[in-house]
């Protein structure tokens, strides 16, 4: 093992989505077999995935995810201004009474101000679609009224409003700044979702080429949580069909399957669907398909032909990491910045989830499943981008290294 004095590090898991859990979670595993304290903090909801873990585990109070769930849905910003003091309060009993070298946070915003107020060098695990490293392309997301709109100009008005909007979403995380005597951000959404001593990209470098590294960010490769499993799931894949992964996660809407399913089910291929433990649409005729609650994400898509999911950069990671094109469903801004990038690649296709309808469906998945060039450009990424390795720790070591002022 390299010299180096990074002894310890503190780790804080957002409980808005299980992705800003199991990134975090990753991530400690990595430290702590490269011989660093480590502690991580996480929402009690979150126990089930921290149990046998050898390092320390610690609560974290969050936001609940039903109401992260409901702010974004309705297009407003994800935390009040009481919500990230008590974070602010919450973070530093934590960072005084640790002391780490270094914490990181995962969209936990507050320590944008709680590790600088308490003189703590912090780095935050974030995707590059946010980076202020890179113009920003900005997306429509799907409201409850945009199913009705014409896209085209709802998309343009939105272009419209969009700054308006992103300066009200930032307004919190600014006149919490401003309480505590710290500078502004220049209310940029994307300063305040990722603001740190050092972003790390939990991404593919390949699927942003705009974003440019430097001291203070860096890519550390795609990052993807996933429950384990036991067996080599063989009986997935059947008579030689090609498998399709379906799995809207966590954050996803399970409505759309009824428009989907349907239609996949049509193609000569093998389904399994799995609901994150929420319930299907009233009268989901699943029929071929094979459902479960959960399964090892990452094992199931090393035998997948197609992966279609929400969008999001966890499952994605997945997919590409094995060379797997992705259909991405989108419903978040997240999720439409990070399926665009996948597009622009040629390793998937984007589809609005209020958009969904039979005919769309059919041509998309017709031409996922028979055109080799997604397969091949996700493959490319395969090649490149190969997740979390013996690399990845000794790269993440270093970083963080840097934050303490040592050489490593």
């Amino acid at each position: 093992m390299p010299d180096h004095t990074l002894q310890s590090v503190l780790l804080l898991a957002e409980g808005s989505t299980l992705a800003h859990v199991g990134r975090p979670l990753l991530v400690a595993r990595l430290l702590h077999n490269h011989g660093i304290r480590v502690t991580l903090a996480r929402p009690p909801a979150y126990s089930w995935m921290t149990r046998d873990e050898p390092f320390t585990v610690v609560d974290l109070h969050t936001q609940p995810p039903a109401e992260f769930a409901r702010r974004l849905d309705a297009g407003q910003p994800l935390y009040d201004l009481d919500t990230l003091e008590a974070y602010v309060t919450a973070d530093r009993a934590l960072l005084s009474g640790l002391r780490p070298d270094v914490v990181v946070g995962d969209f936990r915003l507050s320590l944008s101000v709680s590790a600088r107020l308490e003189g703590i060098p912090y780095a935050t695990l974030c995707d590059a679609y946010w980076s202020p490293e890179a113009p920003l392309k900005l997306a429509l997301p799907v409201f409850p009224w945009t199913r009705f709109a014409p896209i085209q100009l709802a998309q343009a008005v939105f272009q419209r409003v969009a700054p308006l909007a992103f300066r009200v979403h930032a307004r919190p995380m600014e006149r919490l700044r401003r309480r505590h005597g710290l500078g502004s951000l220049g209310h940029d959404l994307r300063l305040c979702y990722t603001d740190a001593d050092l972003r790390l990209f939990a991404n593919p470098r390949a699927l942003f080429p705009k974003v440019h590294e430097h001291a203070g960010a860096a890519f550390i490769g795609p990052l993807a949580w996933s429950p384990a499993g036991e067996g080599e799931l063989t009986a997935l894949k059947q008579d030689g069909h090609p498998l399709v992964y379906v799995t809207m996660g966590s954050s996803g809407s399970p409505a759309v399957l009824a428009a989907l399913l349907p239609v996949l089910e049509r193609f000569d291929c093998d389904i399994v669907l799995t609901t994150a433990g929420k319930p299907l649409p009233m009268g989901l005729d699943t029929g071929r398909a094979r459902i479960f609650d959960y399964l090892p994400g990452d094992r199931v898509c090393a035998q997948a032909s197609l992966v279609i999911c929400n969008g999001g950069s966890p499952t994605t990671n997945q997919a590409l990491s094995h060379g797997v094109p992705v259909l991405g469903i989108a419903r978040n801004m997240d999720q439409f910045l990070n399926m665009r990038a996948i597009e622009d690649f040629g390793a998937g296709l984007l589809m609005r989830a209020d958009r969904v309808s039979p005919v769309l469906a059919a041509t998309t998945l017709r031409a996922l499943l028979t055109h080799p060039g997604f397969t091949q450009r996700a493959r490319d990424l395969r090649y490149t981008e190969q997740g979390i390795t013996a690399g990845t720790a000794d790269s993440l070591v270093g970083h963080l290294t840097s934050l303490t002022g040592a050489t490593g």
